[in-house]
């Protein structure tokens, strides 16, 4: 899978906003070239909501493991919710992991920062993930969706 293939996969669910920051556009740096995908069906950023998927391209200050700084590297990361981290982990997102191996690439693993939180990872997802991938980021959009309308609903007098 092509960072543009993920990106296109992601524009065909509903409501999903991909926000790509550059320079000029107010976003920090270090963003830059990174993809950041909310749900929003009226098409706004979000002023709470946190992405519930994201692309990046290079290597953030303590998130370092997955050697994003290889040429033509980048990793998928998805909130994809307990179960499904479970389910690819084989442990509950507290727990620690200890068999990782750096930079692996085309496997599903716990984020190496927000695993904690339930998110998993795949740097350079490719034929053994592209499936996986997809999955997960249709669970991911129907989590952010369900809690977009659970908000929503609540805020209804």
């Amino acid at each position: 899978m092509t960072i543009d293939e993920i990106i296109g996969f992601m524009q065909g669910l509903d409501g999903v906003l991909a926000v790509t920051p550059a320079p000029g556009d107010g976003s920090p740096e270090i963003s830059w070239g990174d993809t950041f995908f909310s749900y929003s069906p009226d098409g706004a950023v979000p002023a709470t909501a946190q992405p519930f998927a994201t692309i990046v391209t290079k290597n953030y200050p303590g998130d370092e493991s997955s050697l994003l700084d290889r040429p033509g590297t980048f990793r998928v990361n998805v909130a994809a919710g307990k179960g499904l981290f479970r389910e690819w982990t084989g442990h509950a997102p507290h727990e620690p992991v200890i068999d990782i191996v750096p930079g692996v690439t085309d496997t599903v693993v716990a984020h190496p920062v927000y695993g904690c939180a339930a998110w998993l990872a795949v740097v350079n997802p490719g034929p053994r993930t592209d499936a996986a991938v997809r999955l997960l980021l249709h669970e991911a959009h129907r989590l952010a969706r369900v809690r977009h309308e659970r908000r929503a609903g609540s805020t209804r007098p």
